[in-house]
């Protein structure tokens, strides 16, 4: 027995000098190499060109800055007289520079194992450095190397489209080495959503060196792949001009082919992504963060407002695919209608009502009555299934980073949401785009396009993406030809028929539009309330958003011009003279094929006369 354990005891510390014997000579022979390797060679990476953000026409939108930036020797003592000499002659050849920063950079990555010079100034403009130039870099302790910063020649126009590049953080160099390498990512917009584009791949050199780091000769050089550029369907004349006619107001314009391709997009308020390229202030991130209109907030996509009477098209739509639905029946408005025995009155926005009213005429007046009774007859789990399908509450997956999906509810979505049943006026409130319904305006433009063509498409900026054509994604949906036929009947009535709501101002132009117009209510109105106040009478922050979404030509539907105001007042007699003046300027330019319009006007009113 005695025995036996002796020879345990022996075989164990044999297993354990083997084990140690195989990680001395063989394992750690790996990591040695690594080490031996790195003492006898450096290997440099070299930043892409960050590729650039063309309009259609060729007007650069993202573009590179040349400069330089400035680096200091390693292993000079921090506060030794050597470093503080080499920091304050920076400083006097560049009086903007911050003496504290670059002492306090140069200390955090300083160490005896370090042989990377250290960037203390990322960026120094060209032509100050030309001045500097011949002095600075007879400087041992100094290392001059160009640069690249990105800038923004239209700025605020196109800021929530385009995006801006920031210095990347620790959560974005871990999750990319490239990033980690080059220090600059896309934060938002087509910059961030295209980063990995843009950005290129990084080159390398590789070269032989001494012990003391002084370079013997190169071994490998690899080239960067880089100035991969991105050209976008965007016309910024259009752009410029719609922002422009936007001044002192808050909202959204999206103007897109009915294939996806988006031609100008404005969210307003606005920002000079300028500012964030080489780090904000925080004076100037406390100002944007506190502006009540909310600059920073892009809201084609992440502005969620309820959808107001231009959802009631959908509504129809889903009350067709219902199996208890009958979109072709005639409703009767007097003003309002009650639920049940519920004394609680769900009222069209015209006291006395409509009268008869059929589907047609419900789109080209509005009437909410029509669309109460409709959503009682399929009940809300069907038509929320079936707006979402036609694109409402569903993300549209244009080409911006962290879109918003909105909310087209059901009865699962607010027992989840608020551990609450759904009720049947829940239901008529959420037939005209009210109550928790919220939509963005990227979704209503792409929900249009429906409307005009029956395709379900896919909105995108980039036309051309490193020399490859972006294709578009088109899906056909089966819809009922005769309703989608009735529905663009309404909606012609609402742009060209006197009692329709955008007549005022959509009836004289050069080109047919067909739309609906939408008032999304903020605050609720009281029961008591018998006579409405006008929206102009109102503080603005309780006036309604108003929303006016059209095509054109209405016989062959090419582009969609999408508006949202926010405390408008009525998509109408807001919305409507901002969308004609889109419309004549796209006119002027050529962008409809030339054509007798009076008489194709003419042709298409007799064809298209309302019903009584």
């Amino acid at each position: 027995m005695r025995y036996k354990i002796l020879f345990l005891i022996f075989i164990a510390v044999w297993g354990v000098m083997i084990v140690r014997l195989y990680q001395v000579s063989i394992k750690s022979n790996y990591y040695y190499l690594e080490l031996a390797k790195e003492n006898i060679e450096s290997k440099h990476y070299i930043k892409p060109i960050r590729g650039e953000i063309i309009d259609i026409s060729g007007k650069l939108l993202a573009m590179n800055r040349i400069g330089f930036s400035i680096s200091i020797k390693p292993r000079l003592k921090n506060t030794g007289e050597e470093l503080n000499q080499v920091i304050n002659n920076l400083v006097k050849t560049f009086p903007d520079l911050n003496k504290t920063i670059m002492q306090n950079v140069y200390k955090k990555f300083n160490s005896p194992y370090n042989h990377k010079y250290i960037k203390v100034v990322d960026f120094v403009q060209y032509a100050d450095m030309m001045r500097a130039y011949p002095i600075l870099s007879l400087n041992e302790d100094i290392s001059i190397e160009a640069e690249t910063r990105r800038y923004y020649p239209y700025g605020k126009y196109v800021s929530h489209i385009v995006g801006y590049t920031g210095k990347s953080n620790a959560q974005e160099n871990e999750k990319d080495p490239k990033v980690n390498e080059i220090g600059v990512v896309g934060k938002s917009g087509l910059e961030g959503y295209y980063n990995e584009v843009l950005q290129g791949e990084l080159g390398s050199i590789i070269t032989k060196v001494t012990a003391t780091n002084q370079e013997l000769e190169i071994l490998e050089h690899n080239k960067p792949l880089e100035n991969q550029n991105i050209v976008l369907s965007l016309d910024m004349d259009l752009q410029m001009m719609i922002f422009d006619r936007l001044k002192g107001f808050s909202g959204v314009v999206i103007v897109m082919r009915t294939d996806g391709e988006i031609v100008a997009a404005v969210s307003t308020p606005t920002y000079d992504p300028n500012m964030f390229v080489g780090g904000i202030s925080h004076k100037d991130w406390i100002k944007l963060q506190e502006d009540p209109e909310h600059p920073f907030t892009n809201r084609l996509i992440h502005g969620t407002y309820p959808p107001g009477s231009t959802i009631k098209m959908g509504v129809a739509i889903a009350n067709a695919l219902s199996p208890n639905g009958n979109v072709y029946g005639n409703e009767y408005c007097s003003g309002a209608i009650t639920i049940g025995k519920s004394s609680h009155r769900f009222r069209c926005w015209k006291k006395h009502g409509h009268g008869g009213v059929d589907l047609r005429k419900s789109i080209r007046e509005s009437c909410d009555v029509f669309y109460y009774n409709k959503s009682l007859e399929m009940g809300i789990d069907h038509m929320a299934k079936s707006l979402k399908s036609i694109g409402l509450g569903v993300k549209t997956g244009v080409d911006l980073p962290k879109e918003y999906e909105g909310i087209i509810p059901d009865q699962k979505w607010k027992m989840k949401r608020f551990k609450q049943q759904w009720y049947q006026g829940e239901t008529v409130i959420a037939a005209i785009g009210q109550g928790y319904d919220a939509v963005t305006p990227m979704q209503l433009a792409r929900y249009t396009a429906l409307l005009a063509t029956g395709n379900l498409i896919k909105p995108h900026f980039a036309k051309v993406i490193n020399g490859k054509h972006a294709d578009p994604v088109i899906k056909k949906l089966k819809l009922d030809e005769n309703l989608m036929k009735t529905i663009r009947l309404g909606m012609h009535d609402v742009c060209n028929t006197p009692r329709g709501t955008a007549y005022a101002h959509l009836r004289n132009l050069p080109i047919l539009v067909a739309g609906k117009t939408g008032t999304s209510q903020v605050v609720t109105i009281p029961q008591s309330v018998v006579n409405r106040a006008e929206e102009n009478d109102m503080e603005y922050w309780q006036r309604s958003h108003a929303l006016l979404t059209t095509y054109a030509p209405f016989d062959n539907p090419k582009y969609i011009v999408t508006t949202l105001i926010e405390h408008g007042g009525h998509g109408g007699g807001t919305n409507g003279p901002i969308v004609a003046d889109i419309y004549k300027w796209m006119h002027s330019k050529g962008y409809f094929a030339q054509e007798n319009n009076s008489s194709l006007k003419a042709d298409a009113n007799s064809a298209a006369a309302p019903a009584p």
